[in-house]
């Protein structure tokens, strides 16, 4: 295998885990106001994802790095076109981080309601925004000859990108509770088994047709079938997800979650493969694995780093989630 086409791999792969992992943390911030009833049950939602949050979000940063030392070009034209969307991504993930720092730092209900609601805020959009900016990449965009892209925020805002940003929108607020239903229990855990359901008989019409309307877009190049393929089992996931919740089995569930995502990375990719950055000026301006890679010499330095460094980033990881595996209960958090 050619070492550009192993990094669009390494590069999906990463993307897959930013998204399993900080898609939970997006969907327990938009919980907030819908399963928690006081202070003290907003606390015990936040401190669920407390110790996991900026670990999960670091996987963005490997990601993007992988990104701009593989395929710098794909990097250059995607960062710079769509620079105001990913600003605003940027400024949410701070946004929120900063919440959960500052949060407990004051005291009384206005002080509280305004972190929480940036919480939600920073949760809300980087949601929304990543499932439009995805959806556009497979769909193409306005490129030139040199690889510049050549519209503006409001190209982004088209119907499949933003059809694409309430399908990851609703995935992802259906992981964080499925999520807070394994991780809490009592009244919240409840409130969460039955707003997933509820989320997620709403994700499925939605994502249904978005993934068909992605199949059609893509019905000529010679793997459709892959993009198929994983359009379905993304499905079938996902009404897994939807069953195991009725049925109580939350880390069933949870897993299910995790593979409608998966999966749904992987029809994108699949749809995108063997583009990087389809060009919807002239498909010869696109920006393709091969034209937009690095140099071999890049390429296998940053295999020899990787081959080392992620396996350990794997294992810390799961060591993590490992110590912090129980549930977090009322009684663990005082009345302030």
């Amino acid at each position: 295998m050619d070492l550009n086409y192993l990094w669009f791999g390494i590069v999906g792969f990463l993307f897959i885990g930013y998204f399993i992992l900080d898609g939970f943390d997006f969907g327990v911030g938009m919980s907030l106001p819908f399963v928690t009833r006081n202070d003290q049950e907003r606390r015990v939602v936040i401190n669920t994802i407390g110790p996991i949050w900026d670990l999960n979000e670091t996987w963005v940063i490997v990601g993007g790095a992988s990104l701009f030392a593989a395929f710098p070009l794909w990097y250059a034209t995607l960062f710079s076109g769509f620079y105001l969307a990913l600003l605003l991504i940027l400024a949410s993930l701070i946004l929120r981080g900063v919440s959960f720092e500052y949060r407990h730092k004051g005291h009384g209900a206005k002080w509280t309601g305004l972190f929480d609601t940036f919480i939600m805020i920073g949760s809300v959009v980087p949601a929304l925004l990543w499932g439009v900016a995805f959806a556009n990449i497979i769909q193409g965009v306005p490129i030139d000859a040199d690889g510049n892209f050549t519209g503006n925020l409001l190209t982004l805002l088209n119907p499949y990108g933003l059809l694409g940003g309430v399908v990851t929108l609703a995935l992802f607020f259906m992981h964080g509770l499925i999520y807070l239903a394994l991780k809490t229990t009592g009244e919240i855990r409840e409130r969460a088994r039955s707003l997933a359901t509820i989320v997620g008989l709403v994700a499925v019409p939605v994502g249904g047709g978005w993934l068909l309307w992605t199949v059609l877009q893509h019905v000529t190049i010679a793997h459709v079938g892959f993009i198929i393929a994983f359009a379905g089992l993304t499905a079938l996931a996902l009404v897994a997800a939807i069953i195991m919740v009725r049925l109580g089995r939350d880390g069933s569930a949870f897993i299910a979650m995790a593979l409608t995502i998966a999966f749904a990375l992987l029809t994108i990719l699949s749809a995108l493969f063997p583009n990087v950055m389809p060009s919807s000026t002239d498909p010869s301006y696109s920006l393709t694995i091969e034209n937009a890679s690095s140099s071999p010499y890049t390429l296998t330095v940053m295999t020899w780093v990787a081959a080392f460094a992620m396996p350990l980033v794997l294992a810390y990881q799961g060591w993590t989630f490992w110590v912090f595996r129980k549930r977090v209960t009322r009684e663990m958090i005082p009345v302030s």
